[in-house]
């Protein structure tokens, strides 16, 4: 093999060492924000009953899709699996600084229709509180009023929040 083949191969493979570096480094610090998110206590039940719906976003739901969330039954903590899902709609607000996004949550038809839409609620509450604790100004995000799933989806697709990009 020529020198210059060599010196090919290693300048590639240094390339792709520092860019794995910066995709751990980028999880383990969006990991680290939602495991501290976990693990913090609950928000005062006050904080949550203040935001009306009024506050909501109530126009359609629009705008490119950066990340869906899925929750676990009857839970409204964001699972630590969801970073690189949130790390991807960091980043896609930071490559646009004027835009916001609306962070819409979704449960199925069946039970107590209004204890549903709460716990949609939270869960796009808590995908919220993740995303300011990571940083992104608060201002910049919407909360969507709960949306029902069709009949014909699956129980996770029911559970998930939704993070768009808006136009």
């Amino acid at each position: 093999m020529a020198s210059s083949d060599k010196q090919d191969d290693n300048e590639r493979i240094a390339l792709w060492l520092v860019g794995l570096v910066i995709a751990i480094l980028l999880v383990s610090i969006t990991s680290y924000v939602l495991i501290k998110q976990r693990h913090r206590a609950a928000p005062a039940p006050v904080a949550v009953a203040a935001m009306s719906d009024a506050d909501l976003y109530d126009a359609p739901l629009s705008g490119e899709l950066l990340a869906t969330v899925h929750f676990g039954f009857a839970e409204a903590t964001v699972p630590v699996e969801a970073a690189p899902d949130l790390a991807r709609a960091m980043e896609a607000l930071m490559a646009a600084p004027a835009r916001k996004i609306v962070i819409a949550g979704f449960h199925d038809a069946s039970g107590d229709a209004a204890k549903n839409a709460e716990l949609a609620k939270q869960r796009a509450i808590a995908t919220r509180s993740v995303l300011t604790a990571a940083g992104v100004d608060a201002g910049r995000i919407l909360l969507r009023k709960p949306e029902s799933t069709l009949a014909d989806g699956t129980a996770d697709e029911a559970r998930r929040v939704e993070i768009r990009l808006l136009d």
